[in-house]
This record gives structure tokens, sequence and C-alpha cells, in this order.
């Protein structure tokens, strides 16, 4: 059972929310509230697996309860995931570094919104691609934020960064497994590691980390480049069983959204 928390400032959304998501087996509604201030301690009383998180409110807003809530160890395991009429970047990229674990418009589809409290309740994320582009042309306006601190990505192997590139493609685990000539349980174990390595909370923290670094650049070249880029990167001592890069494979993609398999 997936335990859901509804944090809105309109009543109106909160009960339509409720309805949807009380409609399914697997899904429970916990509580709701009214402001990110609410939220916090709806969270520390329900603990629940997804908290639904609107951006605007009073008091305190999505962005602000959102970092509080993943800076806060009494509520690991806790997932964000934000749904939202507003379109601004800077609000988009500030909670996906903060802590969301995904983003949905408030348009969406409600098989979509239910997909995406699935998936998130799993522990993976989910970003619509209407969000997605404009965090990408978030990044690429602004370059010093994608040059964050480089030399985090020394800490990967090559197959880790070129893992961690394919997912900031937007590729599930089976299409990097594809990919690379691996099993799906083989790629799933590079993205755990290189989130691990960098303090990632989920895959949607793992995308901004790979645009922040310069691992990926937008508007780039695509997707076999980028990894044939990194496949000439310094190798660290990790990389002495690291595949050769002839026995990678790939073609050019779109981006698409970063949603796991």
């Amino acid at each position: 059972m997936i335990r859901v928390a509804l944090v809105d400032d309109q009543p109106l959304i909160r009960a339509g929310l409720r309805v949807l998501l009380e409609s399914e087996q697997d899904i429970a509604v916990v509580g709701e509230a009214a402001d990110g201030e609410q939220a916090i301690d709806l969270a520390l009383s329900t603990h629940p697996d997804v908290i639904l998180m609107d951006i605007r409110m009073p008091r305190l807003d999505g962005v602000q309860a959102t970092l509080r809530i993943a800076g806060d160890d009494r509520l690991d395991g806790v997932k964000v995931l934000i749904l939202t009429t507003f379109e601004t970047d800077e609000l988009v990229f500030d909670a996906l570094r903060g802590g969301a674990s995904g983003f949905l418009v408030k348009d969406s589809e409600p098989t979509e919104v239910l997909r995406a409290v699935r998936i998130v309740g799993s522990g993976e994320a989910h970003l619509s691609p209407s969000v997605t582009r404009r965090l990408i042309d978030e990044l690429a306006a602004w370059p010093e934020r994608r040059l964050s601190n480089p030399s985090q990505l020394e800490e990967l192997t090559i197959r880790e960064r070129e893992v961690m590139a394919l997912v900031a493609y937007g590729l599930t685990n089976h299409e990097i497994a594809e990919r690379l000539m691996v099993s799906p349980a083989t790629a799933k174990t590079h993205v755990s590691r290189a989130m691990v390595k960098l303090h990632a909370r989920d895959r949607a923290q793992l995308v901004v980390l790979a645009y922040q670094t310069g691992l990926v650049v937008p508007g780039g070249a695509g997707v076999e480049s980028a990894t044939n880029r990194i496949a000439g990167l310094p190798a660290t001592s990790a990389e002495l069983t690291e595949p050769a890069p002839s026995e990678r494979r790939g073609s050019e993609c779109s981006f698409k959204a970063a949603i796991p398999a």
C-alpha cells in the first residue's frame, strides 16, 4: 500500500486528488495540509511514502517545505512529488536540487498522476516531459549552474559516468542495458552506485547533477557523442574491470522524461 499525503492550499484540488487516489486499491491518503508548515507536521505525524506537494502556498511554499523534509533524518524515505500549474524554471530547478523526486503539471491525465505516485512510491523518480524540457532550458540559460563542482565526477568510474549520462538523456534501466549490452540488473546497480557516490537522493537529482557538472551539455550532440566523450575521460583505479569502449554500442536518441523502467 502506498501511503500518500496531499498538500495544496486549494481544498477543491485536495478533494479531487483524494477521490482519484482512493479509487485505487494500492493507494491510501493518510492526510491533507494547506501549506508547507502543515505539510512538515503532517509528514512527521504520518510518515507517508509520497507527498503530493503544490509549489505556491501561504506561510511556507512547496520548495522550502521540500528542502526541510528532504533534510530531516526523521523523514528518511518520504518522497516529494510536486504537482503544480506554476511553470517557472527557477522553482523547478530549486525543488529538484532540494530533494523533490519529480514533477507533474496539474493538467496531467489522471492515469499519469496515478502512474507518477506509484513510480515515486517505489523509490524512483518521475519527471513529466514538459517539466524536463523546461529544466534543461533553465540549465542551458545559466552556465554557472552547469559547471557546479565537476570534480564530483572523479568519484565515478567511467561506466558509472556513462550510465549517469544516459539517465540524464532520459533512458530507462532497460534501455541503458540494451545500449551497453548488460543486464537490466547491472544497469540498475551502476545507477545506484552513482547515486550513492554523489549523494543523490534519486534519479531526478542525478539528472540535475549530470547537467550541473557538465557531464551532459544541454543542446549537445546526443547520446552517442556524449558517451564516446565520457569513454575518453581519465580512468580511476576502479576502471580496471570496465569494458572497453569498443564493447559499447548506441544510437542517437531524443531527450525523454527521466522515468525509470
